[in-house]
């Protein structure tokens, strides 16, 4: 068995190599993002060793001493870690709820749209906010709907008494999930309907055909075959539940509403560039978030699995 082995190690190395070469032009264009990766996301992953030293400026990160989980158990009996932690997971939890099935539910009206340049229009005008930073859209949200915005300007010409949203606690969050929704569900549609364009035609065909109205192949067809995509997607929303929307809340937040709005990236933000910084106690509270968000991915992708659904994440055993 052993030489057997060593006989086909060369033979399988010499396969890899003239695929490789084969498929060079690929591999080409693979390698400026194979660099990126390693350069901006790779090497940077030393600085994570601050979460157990006390950074000292002088000696550098190298050079600090190590003080083990000293920032951790301080990280944990600050009351506004905790305060920005179950912030963090009540709106991600309902910005998944809410704003995730946006862009399934869009792509699927788009899919029964049968004029094509009509269709073309609204996908251009879906996706165009996506490529606009928060900076821009928080601008414009601003402009609308503050004390002296457009919206009040209206109410007060129809005799209406203005709304302050911008300075309603309880209206804010509402305010982040349309905002998102209007911000992203365009583009993120656009993943379900190359889906759906790649599902086969005949099916639809022998649907009609046996009298299936629309309604019946959505639910029948259509949402079966995007139930993969959808997973996958699920998977990554939850992986990302202690970082993200950042850009938002920060550019849309003031001090009326802050209180509402102090998740665990507003807070790292904070407690490093707004008060005497502690380098090791922020890099803590990251590392612990990327750790939830690693737990929470393959708690998710096991789960999917489980059901049925498809996996991020394949099985080594089964060689997926």
């Amino acid at each position: 068995m052993q030489s057997h082995s060593v006989i086909n190690a060369p033979s399988k190395r010499k396969k890899l190599m003239i695929e490789i070469w084969k498929n060079r032009e690929i591999y080409l264009l693979i390698i400026p993002a194979v660099i990126w990766y390693i350069v901006m996301c790779y090497f940077p992953m030393g600085g994570l060793s601050l979460a157990f030293k006390s950074y000292k400026g002088k000696l550098g990160i190298w050079g600090s001493p190590w003080i083990g989980l000293k920032n951790f158990r301080s990280v944990f009996k600050t009351p506004m870690f905790s305060n920005a932690f179950w912030m963090t997971i009540w709106i991600n939890t309902v910005m998944l709820f809410v704003c995730f099935p946006a862009p399934i539910i869009l792509a699927l009206m788009l899919n029964e749209l049968r004029m094509g340049r009509y269709k073309k229009t609204l996908q251009t005008i879906f996706t165009f906010p996506n490529f606009l930073s928060w900076i821009i859209i928080s601008s414009i949200i601003r402009n609308l709907i503050s004390a002296d915005g457009a919206l009040n300007g209206f109410l007060g010409v129809m005799g209406m008494e203005p709304v302050s949203i911008l300075g309603e606690k309880k209206l804010f969050r509402p305010l982040i999930y349309i905002s998102s929704i209007w911000k992203s569900a365009g583009w993120s549609s656009i993943i379900y309907l190359a889906t759906i364009s790649g599902i086969d035609q005949s099916q639809y065909e022998a649907a009609e055909i046996d009298g299936a109205n629309r309604w019946q192949r959505l639910i029948y067809i259509t949402l079966p075959s995007l139930l993969p995509t959808i997973s996958i997607m699920f998977i990554l929303e939850i992986g990302g539940m202690m970082g993200g929307h950042f850009d938002q809340i920060y550019n849309l937040q003031n001090d009326i509403v802050a209180s509402e709005a102090e998740t665990l990236a507003l807070y790292i933000y904070r407690i490093t560039f707004e008060r005497k910084p502690d380098y090791g106690f922020s890099t803590a509270v990251s590392m612990f978030c990327s750790v939830i968000n690693a737990v929470l991915m393959i708690t998710a992708n096991t789960v999917s699995k489980f059901l049925g659904g498809g996996g991020l994440i394949g099985d080594v055993n089964n060689g997926h």
